[in-house]
């Protein structure tokens, strides 16, 4: 018994320890494959990349001059609404420079290059703001496009897009040999100078609303990718400005310190703030969708107000009662991040003439072009269905027509053939509707009338024998 027993030992010690080997292998490699998947600092030429920052930081001469242009071209495609002259102008503009240095200078504790570029990055702000302000000033456009009203304020989405470019372009730069089409597209998607010439724009109608507004994305934008630059350049370590002075180098890490908290700590809060109200509103749009149900209601429109937490809703047809309307409170209440919020039911059936009073002339300036749009565009589905019906009619009959061999027939049959043509023709008396089938034919010039006029009476006997038609008619065109 003992010997069976250590002979199955024997046996299984050496399998489990080969298997042991085969999972430690497995993970190892595992671990080497993803090292190598997404290891950014072997490939990082740091000093490369400081240097090729700092170039891009002064603003004088050439690129003073390219600034100007591409506000331009970027205020002209926000004025006529042209995405595609916005994205243009971004990717000649050269602001992205000053603001990567801040976030670089930051990390290195390089104050020099933090004054220069906070310094250039002022002019170039002023500059652009004041050339899209005298653009919007001279330009007989005033219209509120959808380009510039998307530039009035931040989303969650804005922030989310300037930390990912932010960082996709750090990231592109500290590679040995950069990667060109990268920085090309974070220029054109953390969209820097849309809000500038929008703050322009704002300043030359006179809503400051719209300009401060405005200013306030583009700071959003510009701190994010400068905080992106900041934490790539930590995590690839890249080196400390040293200075001789241990004092002057303690004051300068502090004071860089103290830049990073006072820029880091408003931006979270403003991260969470715009998180909360892009939640408010995607939960508000569900709860409408999937809640707000009655037969015989429908919304027409409902706005929200994250401030107020007010979600007013405009309803038609049959009224509503009190004890659904109390239950859709109460759901809203245990609904997540819409607890606070303060549902108020707006119904057409109010006689009092409050409903009027309290349906603004916005709201019902919406009303109206919600209901215009979707009756235009069920007009246009269903002209683009009679054309698309109308032209596959005339395809199929042209089809079932032997219109390609009657035509060689009639070009071997007749001399001086110059055109032939076949349509059917919709006629009617007022009494009766017929369709008539029509074969046009132009002569050769040097034909005598006397001959053509005999030769469409052939033509006409023959086609009407050859299509088996008892009505038809063959025109001569002149």
């Amino acid at each position: 018994m003992s010997t069976s027993n250590q002979n199955k030992d024997i046996h299984v010690t050496p399998n489990d320890e080969e298997f042991e080997q085969v999972k430690l292998t497995t993970w190892r490699s595992i671990k080497k494959f993803l090292s190598e998947l997404f290891d950014i600092r072997s490939d990082s030429d740091r000093d490369a990349t400081i240097e090729a920052v700092k170039k891009d930081i002064p603003f004088k001469g050439h690129t003073a001059w390219i600034l100007i242009f591409s506000i331009f071209v970027a205020s002209i495609g926000l004025n006529v609404s042209s995405t595609a002259v916005v994205i243009g102008a971004m990717l000649i503009s050269p602001l992205m420079g000053p603001i990567v240095g801040i976030g670089l200078a930051v990390a290195i504790n390089d104050v020099e290059t933090l004054r220069r570029s906070l310094l250039n990055l002022g002019v170039m702000v002023f500059l652009s703001v004041l050339t899209a302000t005298l653009y919007f000033l001279i330009s007989p456009l005033r219209e509120e496009t959808p380009e510039l009203i998307a530039r009035t304020y931040p989303t969650i989405l804005d922030v989310l897009v300037a930390i990912f470019g932010g960082l996709g372009l750090i990231v592109a730069k500290t590679k040995s040999g950069t990667i060109a089409s990268v920085i090309f597209g974070v220029a054109i998607a953390t969209a820097l100078m849309p809000p500038l010439c929008t703050v322009g724009y704002g300043i030359a109608i006179g809503n400051m609303k719209y300009a401060l507004g405005a200013l306030y994305l583009f700071s959003i934008n510009a701190v994010f990718i400068a905080l992106a630059t900041f934490a790539v350049a930590k995590f690839l370590r890249f080196p400390m400005m040293h200075y001789a002075n241990s004092k002057r180098k303690r004051l300068i890490s502090q004071i860089a310190t103290l830049i990073a908290i006072v820029v880091m700590v408003p931006s979270v809060v403003l991260f969470i703030k715009l998180l909360d109200v892009q939640l408010f509103e995607n939960r508000t749009k569900d709860f409408i969708k999937n809640e707000l149900k009655y037969d015989g209601a429908e919304v027409v429109k409902f706005t929200q107000d994250f401030k107020s937490k007010n979600i007013d809703i405009y309803l038609i047809g049959q009224p509503v009662p009190q004890i659904k309307i109390q239950q859709w409170q109460a759901t809203l209440q245990k609904t997540e991040h819409l607890e606070e919020a303060n549902l108020r039911i707006y119904q057409g059936s109010d006689q009092s003439g409050a409903f009027a009073e309290r349906l603004s002339g916005e709201v019902k300036a919406g009303i109206l072009e919600d209901l215009y749009v979707k009756n235009e565009n069920s007009i246009r589905d269903k002209d683009d269905r009679i054309r698309f019906l109308e032209t596959q009619i005339a395809n199929l009959k042209v089809k079932d027509f032997p219109f390609a061999e009657i035509s060689e027939e009639v070009k071997i049959n007749y001399d001086g053939v110059a055109y032939f043509g076949y349509s059917n023709k919709i006629a009617t008396n007022f009494k009766n509707t017929d369709t008539i089938t029509v074969f046009n034919v132009s002569w050769d010039k040097k034909i005598a009338a006397n001959q053509r006029k005999k030769n469409n009476s052939k033509l006409y006997n023959w086609l009407k024998v050859r299509t088996k038609l008892d009505t038809l008619l063959v025109l001569e065109q002149p």
